[in-house]
């Protein structure tokens, strides 16, 4: 399939696609404690950067790298100074700064893999950020001064989240999950 195909396919599809060199690949629906992990982040560092120059886009932005042919959906997505849209997709975001990956069973081994790696390689991302569904862990794979990625873990307190001058405490960003696997 062309990316152009694609893009008309994503405009009726009743769920979301990543694409990546023609290859299209279905992304399977979230569980309620993805769902609350996505939409809680999201609002702590809407909340954060409100008036800073950035803007935070929930899973329905799509992230395009048009080197590699690549497109997703990340759950959320931070763009500070603008928004650069991709030279073949008005509506893909191609200057991220700042990407989270709620991770699930499903999806784990992609979103550490070849997402990861397609993240790495677009020039604007600093952070990328893997949130375990099911413990609490945060994961920052962080872009050093020499360009290489670092990986910083938290598993409490709060994760710092370098690129955009934010720190997240674990016990809010998982009050919600953990109350919702509490009532099983």
């Amino acid at each position: 399939m062309t990316y152009a195909e694609y893009l008309v396919a994503e405009e009726t599809a009743r769920e979301k696609h990543d694409f990546l060199a023609g290859e299209v690949f279905a992304m399977s629906g979230g569980t309620l404690e993805h769902s609350a992990l996505s939409s809680t982040i999201g609002a702590i560092l809407r909340s954060a950067l409100k008036d800073k120059g950035c803007i935070v886009f929930e899973s329905n932005a799509r992230v395009r790298r048009v080197e590699s042919d690549f497109s997703c959906y990340p759950d959320v997505t931070v763009v500070c100074g603008g928004v650069t849209r991709a030279t073949d997709d008005s509506e893909g975001i191609a200057n991220p700064v700042l990407i989270v990956e709620v991770l699930s069973e499903s999806t784990e081994s992609y979103d550490r893999g070849e997402k990861s790696r397609q993240y790495r390689l677009m020039p604007s991302a600093q952070e990328i950020v893997l949130i375990s569904q099911g413990r609490r862990s945060v994961e920052v794979h962080r872009r050093n001064a020499e360009g290489r990625f670092e990986i910083y873990e938290w598993t409490q307190g709060a994760a710092e989240l370098r690129s955009v001058g934010v720190m997240v405490g674990l016990d809010a960003l998982y009050a919600d999950a953990e109350a919702l696997r509490a009532k099983g």
